[in-house]
């Protein structure tokens, strides 16, 4: 039988930087006005179909800039990492899994995350990496899961270049976290990540100097926030795009 998800427990705020507590920084306008996807958007057939013939969309414009790593020549200053963005079917619809980083990690310790890490020489591709990275944190091995497609990667403020695969992980599967590197498994209905109304956008002040912005989605007690939500909202895009077509 597959394994039940893990109850929510209350956001850490642990595993940022001395001083900056993203929870709690500004949240400014977005220029856009975006609609929440339709039901029928939010199936897995339609996206199965939106990535079988993709069509013409632009990826988030509040960072542009950050979506063309892909575009890049290969540097020593940028890590290059692939994520599993995994869709798991539940009688009330589509949900994503997510992780809560284990707080002793140096890179984003107890942070909401993907399954995912650096892609290694021997992986080949970001798939391969996503898949292997799924199966060590999570315990979810590639049988039970159906690559649909891949999105643009992002580069992080901290110099990592994250390739988003998007993966459903068909019925029968377990999850077995790594303790050694994540804390907790949990759930997110897709509906919700979807809806625009869900996204915050932040402008921040970092305590040794510099700005940024980022998204944040805060699901129950869970604060989803930077690279994650950067991806999940770029995934609102593509499947909005879709949708218009």
């Amino acid at each position: 039988m597959p394994q039940q998800m893990v109850p929510p427990t209350p956001t850490t705020r642990q595993g940022n930087p001395a001083g900056f507590d993203p929870e709690v920084q500004p949240v400014v306008a977005v220029s856009q006005e975006l609609s929440p996807l339709r039901n029928e958007s939010l199936q897995l057939d339609f996206i199965r179909a939106a990535f079988r013939r993709p069509v013409a969309w632009q990826v988030e414009p509040v960072f542009t800039e950050s979506f063309q790593v892909d575009a890049q020549a290969p540097s020593d200053e940028i890590v290059r990492a692939a994520v599993c963005l995994p869709l798991v079917q539940r009688p009330e619809g589509l949900h994503v899994i997510l992780t809560r980083r284990s707080i002793h990690l140096s890179d984003h310790g107890g942070q909401i995350a993907f399954p995912g890490g650096r892609i290694e020489t021997f992986d080949g591709t970001p798939v391969e990496a996503a898949l292997r990275e799924t199966w060590e944190e999570i315990g979810v091995s590639r049988e039970f899961i159906q690559i649909l497609g891949t999105q643009p990667g992002f580069l992080t403020s901290t110099r990592f270049s994250m390739k988003p695969v998007i993966a459903y992980v068909m019925p029968g599967f377990s999850v077995a976290p790594d303790a050694s590197e994540v804390a907790e498994v949990f759930e997110v209905p897709l509906a919700f990540l979807m809806n625009p109304a869900n996204h915050a956008l932040h402008s921040a002040n970092l305590p040794g100097g510099g700005h940024r912005f980022y998204f944040s989605m805060r699901w129950r007690n869970y604060f989803i926030w930077g690279a994650t939500a950067a991806l999940l909202r770029n995934f609102y895009h593509y499947l909005a795009a879709a949708e218009r077509v």
